[in-house]
């Protein structure tokens, strides 16, 4: 595969789409190919379409049609449209026109409505009308009812919706998708859309069989396009959805509801089957460990289905009125509200329970409890939850269920912990079968919450791979992904494949291994394959290629002798094929002296005792294949004339037609020189190669024979070393002969050096590589080039008919995957061992042209520029950009900076003043620079006059508050043209002093005070001003601290338990409006301050409620808007509230003995607890006096432990045992003793090492 996300080839810009039409009526199929001239075919049932009085076909640039006239119930079936590689098929189908009568679909309109219709529609066959796009439709194996787009949805003017997923209504068992669409022109990366049901359950976790997510990108339109599509559609569906969409800096949602409806009927219900809730799409069935088909009851999903299985009835036996009901749910107990919904008939649970929550009904708190589990839970797979509690009751048992069934202790799958109050359950290696509903019990009240698991997604570990092969060969495709039995899709150009009628493609899971298989392949199977999983996807292509033969070795000429063997051996490229041998064209029938054999890729014809009779023109004729293999064969005639005695040696050499003298042999074959000789007495033979070279072995691979009338030199598998001439020398008494033999070895070519890859493009490159070293004694006629993938052991063949050029252009890769090449060459004997690899390579694409330039600023001599980066980059990245300029007219680029740039905005300085000059931006990558975008008009390089203006913000037009000591920062953006001169003035007076400076750029100016005073407060003028033109505008600044406290504070007069005070205004205000002021009072003995008045506006007021007999001082505060004065008036004097003449004698008691016996009013109670968590004792006692308290382990005091902490108070007794080990388990004392008596208790600690 490319990458994960990069769109496969296809030909197809447009593809045709199913329809539905009514009999007679006329349906035009229309498509768009990526290029002009691409020829088109149209096929119907596996069969081409021409033009004909039924069949219309047009062609017009890209576009293409096809118009099936007056449409009948013959014309239904499957169609399909072929250009090059790719194949689209689609289906007409036919409808009866009497039959169709329209039928008005409710489509209510809801009150509120936050976005545009969905694109759920009602079926065609219900509306009465043609089908719509399947872009606007909700398709499934049942119909899905849901409401229909009027017009195309409109702009979202806030969000980033063009169109919103809506409400949808569908069957049970039946599909439906929604979609979404968000606009893309603005976006510099793809949106991030994420689907939830509920409030917080990520769909993406449960992509499976019953749902799956769908995402592609529209480029004409710039619109993307978020699907979900749920298949096999259960009641638990139903429910609120909600649709996210982020992006950088903005964030969009949009919620939508599903009904799930039971299909219609008043069959048998079975109400425990009703009751069982099912698991969410792609989650599983949930098991409990004992039951494995037990589900868990869901009274709700019963509720929804009542209003299938309700009988008309007169609205006078209407359920009472709401209010009475609301009533009666008020005042039942949680337990009973789905009895009472059932009863009057309340469907929306989830309403209910809201409008409840709204009633504030006063809820019962949890006595066993202290803080309970959270609704749910959501976990990834394999890793580990905890579920913990808080309990009322430390030395409370708890029990944990799940699914209703009590969990038990197995193994390290469910680990108890408790520590204290807590109480903790915990989950390890979580799998699907551990989503499920949990309980923790305590006594008779229990909590609950519910787990997710959320699946990992699957991810490619071993990616497929590219393959060549012949029509009608096999065709298996291997991937492996993370996860076993995971679901996954195999489809073709991008359209998902299926198991057809024919069985074309079968799918085959091995555990983590996938294949898909194709038994013969076609022409039309040519393509990109990919599979795709929830993580990723795998792409690789697939070449089907015409069966072509090849000869890897030809049948030679022969020249044999008679009672000879003669043997034509050919090879060729498929052992599968069979043939027939031919002797002057016609058909050789074996016999017992004739022999015909097939070994695999090799074909022989044997001849044993040749006889002048087999001298003929012999051929291999290939079956299937248009192709003929010929040789001849030469009988050697052997003369033998009459020859006295003491004849001399003689060699007899005569070939009719031939040389004798130079033989050719093919290196590995058997070289065998037969030479006749005579001579009386017999002669003595001598061979000899390159004269000095004596041949004369009897036996090995070079071995010579001689016999009484000839000489045989054999040479077993030929080699080339075996070449040159050979010297045979024939002596006896009476003379000497001598025959000169050139013998030729020639073999197959040395393979060629590893090939050099240059102009390596987005898809393709050249190779070059230089002839091989040796050709093996016979011209090269041509090579063939092969590739592979980095990773990858299969190399795939790019060319069958042979390449005559020392380069060939390699295309159809796969941008950013690295890749090999290796060449072979081929002669007349066959093809060279395959070259070394050449270096390896990725095929990268420069980017595209960058968007958007635009003139930001233009000055006397510079230029600012500012662009956006390409929409493809491509997989080598960006460097960076490049500018140039050239003046218009002039076709010469001159570079604006040296190097790339990163930025996508650039200053261009030292330009000629008056200049107009073109500009243009590339983009560059490893690749080298991609197209450049250029300015549309030449820039004059010349500043232009612009008025100065002030840019005064909304906020800085109002008065200025600052508190003393805080920093001032006023920044005023302004315009101008040349750069404006700015000037700051205070009270029309220019700024003065260190605290206050003034920062001026080309665009905005700043006046800072690092820490502000009430001398910096008033009015401040700032003036720009460009030759005779300014602008101006005023700040007031006001700084404010904390106001001086009230002056004369007296007691105007005092009263009962009433004071009235008085006093004045503070000297100093703070420079702003005071907002009142607080009172305070304080006792003379405790001399604590209690407020009495706060904000109070008077500067008089009335303390009431004194106590009398009590002094008391009285104190004023000043407040504004910084805060309360630092320090405040107080009355000097204490106002004394006198008391009454009444004189109190109290009353004589008995003085009372209360001491008592030290006794334990909470003893110790046996623990067990967990080795390396902090434990603490607690017993409570009584006594006076106070008893001392002693603690004891096994006997022995542990006062002076440091590890042990010992607590009292209020008579609780504390012993805290610091991360106690198995060693601190024994019998713990606590003895109490005072001067009436002593008491202790004693308790046993278990210190348990966990698992």
């Amino acid at each position: 595969m490319p990458e994960p996300g990069k769109k496969p080839v296809s030909a197809f810009s447009k593809k045709p789409r199913s329809v539905e039409v009514a009999a007679g009526s006329p349906v035009v199929f229309e498509v768009e190919t990526e290029r002009a001239g691409v020829k088109v075919r149209w096929q119907r049932g596996g069969s081409d379409i021409g033009a004909s009085s039924k069949y219309g076909l047009a062609t017009e640039g890209t576009r293409h049609t096809l118009t099936v006239r007056e449409v009948g119930p013959a014309d239904q079936g499957s169609y399909a449209v072929i250009a090059g590689s790719s194949k689209v098929k689609f289906d007409l189908k036919v409808t009866e026109a009497e039959k169709a009568e329209p039928v008005l679909a409710p489509a209510p309109a809801p009150a509120e409505s936050t976005g545009t219709p969905g694109e759920a529609l009602a079926p065609a066959a219900e509306l009465g009308e043609s089908a719509p796009s399947p872009e606007a439709l909700l398709t499934g194996s049942s119909s899905a009812a849901c409401k229909a787009p009027t017009s195309g949805a409109p702009d979202d003017p806030i969000g980033l919706f063009v169109m919103r997923p809506q409400d949808g209504e569908v069957t049970v068992g039946g599909s439906i998708t929604f979609s979404a669409r968000v606009a893309g022109a603005s976006l510099l990366k793809p949106p991030v859309v994420k689907w939830f049901k509920g409030k917080w359950v990520d769909l993406s976790s449960k992509v499976g069989q019953h749902l799956q997510l769908h995402d592609s990108y529209d480029r004409a339109s710039k619109v993307y396009l978020f699907e979900l599509h749920i298949t096999d559609a259960q009641p638990a569906f139903t429910g609120g959805y909600r649709c996210e969409v982020s992006t950088k800096d903005k964030f969009d949602c949009s919620n939508f509801n599903l009904t799930v409806h039971e299909a219609t009927g008043t069959a048998d219900l079975d109400l425990l089957s009703s009751f069982r809730r099912t698991s969410l799409a792609g989650g599983g069935r949930r098991i409990s460990d004992s039951h494995e088909d037990a589900g868990i009851l869901d009274f709700s999903s019963l509720l929804k289905k009542r209003d299938s299985f309700r009988t008309p009835r007169d609205s006078k036996l209407e359920a009472p009125a709401e209010e009475d009901v609301w009533e009666i749910l008020r005042q039942a107990p949680p337990s009973e509200y789905e009895r009472i919904a059932f009863q009057y008939g309340v469907t929306d649970l989830r309403g209910m329970l809201k409008r409840l929550k709204g009633m504030r009904r006063d809820e019962k708190k949890s006595t066993a409890f202290q803080k309970k589990l959270e609704p749910a839970y959501q976990v990834s797979k394999g890793h580990k939850i905890r579920l913990t509690v808080e309990l009322a009751d430390p030395d409370a048992e708890v029990r944990w269920l799940k699914n209703g069934q009590e969990i038990q202790m197995s193994g390290s799958k469910y680990i108890f912990e408790s520590i204290g109050a807590k109480r903790t359950l915990t989950i390890s290696q979580c799998s699907l079968a551990d989503d499920a509903a949990y309980q923790c019990v305590v006594g008779g009240e229990k909590c609950s919450t519910e787990l997710f698991v959320k699946e990992p997604p699957v991810l490619i570990t071993r990616p497929l791979e590219d393959q060549l092969v012949m029509v009608g060969q096999r065709v298996e495709f291997e991937c492996e992904v993370s996860e076993e039995g995971a679901q996954v899709k195999w489809l073709k150009d991008g359209v998902e494949l299926t198991r057809e009628e024919t069985f074309k493609y079968r799918f085959k899971k091995d555990g983590r291994r996938h294949r898909l298989i194709i038994n013969e392949a076609t022409l039309e199977d040519t393509g990109h394959y990919a599979l795709r999983t929830s993580g990723g996807q795998a792409l690789a292509e697939l070449i089907v290629q015409e069966k072509k033969l090849e000869v890897y070795q030809s049948i030679a000429d022969l020249t044999v002798g008679a009672k000879d063997q003669a043997v034509f051996k050919c090879e060729v490229s498929d052992e599968n094929v069979r043939g027939v041998w031919l002797k002057n064209g016609k058909e050789l029938l074996p016999d017992s002296r004739i022999k015909v054999s097939h070994i695999g890729r090799v074909h022989k014809l044997t001849i044993d005792d040749v006889t002048p009779a087999d001298e003929a023109d012999y051929s291999f004729v290939p079956e299937g294949f248009a192709c003929n293999l010929s040789a001849k064969l030469h009988f050697m005639e052997v003369k033998i004339d009459f020859v006295p005695r003491q004849e001399p040696p003689k060699i007899h050499l005569d070939c009719p037609g031939r040389i004798p003298d130079t033989i050719v042999v093919v290196a590995g074959n058997k070289l065998r020189l037969d030479v006749p000789i005579s001579g009386d007495p017999a002669p003595t033979v001598i061979w000899q190669k390159a004269i000095t070279q004596l041949l004369c072995e009897t036996e090995g691979r070079v071995r010579v024979e001689t016999t009484k009338d000839r000489s045989i030199f054999t040479v077993e598998g030929a080699e080339k070393e075996d070449e040159g001439v050979y010297t045979v020398t024939v002596k006896n008494p009476v003379g000497e002969d001598r025959v000169n033999l050139t013998v030729k070895v020639i073999d197959v070519p040395d393979a060629p050096a590893a090939p050099k890859v240059s102009n390596v493009g987005e898809d393709s490159c050249t190779v070059q590589w230089e002839p091989p070293a040796y050709d093996g004694g016979q011209p090269v006629l041509g090579y063939i080039l092969e590739r592979k993938k980095k990773k990858s052991y299969r190399w795939m063949r790019l060319n069958f008919d042979l390449i005559q050029e020392l380069s060939h252009e390699a295309r159809r890769m796969i941008e950013g995957v690295v890749y090999e090449m290796r060449v072979y060459a081929v002669n007349a004997i066959g093809m060279s061992r395959p070259s070394p690899a050449s270096q390896p390579f990725m095929p990268i694409g420069p980017p595209s042209e960058p968007t958007h330039l635009a003139v930001e600023d233009v000055s006397d001599t510079t230029v600012s520029l500012k662009w956006r980066p390409p929409e493809r980059v491509g997989a080598g990245g960006l460097d960076g950009y490049s500018v140039e300029y050239c003046p218009e007219g002039c076709s010469e680029w001159v570079t604006a900076l040296r190097g790339l740039t990163e930025h996508t905005s650039i200053l261009v300085k030292d330009l000629p003043t008056g200049a107009r000059l073109l500009f243009r931006v590339r983009a560059h990558n490893m690749a080298g620079p991609g197209a450049p975008v250029t300015t549309t008009e030449p820039v004059t390089v010349q500043e232009i006059l612009q008025r100065p203006r002030l840019q005064l913000p909304r906020h800085l037009r109002q008065t200025i508050q600052k508190k003393v000591r805080e920093p001032v920062n006023l920044l005023i953006p302004f315009q101008g043209k040349p750069r404006p001169q700015v000037t700051w003035t205070k009270e029309g007076q220019p700024l003065a002093g260190e605290e206050v400076s003034v920062r001026n750029s080309p665009t905005d100016t700043i006046l800072f005070i690092r820490a502000a005073r009430r001398a910096h407060s008033g009015t401040y003028q700032v003036t720009v001003r460009i030759e005779n033109m300014e602008d101006e505008a005023t700040l007031v600044l006001q700084v404010v601290d904390k106001p001086s406290p009230p002056q004369d504070l007296r007691v105007t007069e005092a009263w009962g338990l009433n004071v009235a005070l008085e006093w004045k205004p503070p000297q100093d205000d703070g420079n702003t409006e005071l907002w009142g002021y607080t009172v305070q009072k304080a006792d003379k003995k405790t001399m604590e301050w209690f407020t009495v008045l706060e904000h109070y506006r008077r500067t008089h007021c009335v303390v009431p409620e004194l106590i009398i007999g009590n002094g008391y001082y009285f104190r004023v505060f000043s407040q504004n808007m910084v805060g309360s004065s630092d320090t405040a008036a107080t009355t000097k004097e204490p106002v004394f509230i006198p008391r009454p003449g009444i004189t109190y004698v109290p009353p004589k008691y008995k003085a009372l003995d209360f001491s008592e016996a030290p006794s334990f009013t909470q003893p110790l109670v046996n623990r067990s607890v967990i080795a390396g968590y902090t434990t603490m004792l607690c017993c409570a006692v009584r006594g006076s006096p106070k008893p001392k308290i002693s603690w004891f382990k096994n006997g022995l005091d542990l006062g002076e432990d440091a590890r042990f902490r010992m607590f009292s108070k209020q008579g609780v007794l504390t012993l805290e045992i610091r991360k106690p080990c198995p060693f601190d388990g024994g019998i713990y004392v606590c003895r109490a003793t005072n001067l009436q008596g002593e008491a202790q208790c004693e308790c046993r600690l278990e210190v348990r090492v966990p698992q």
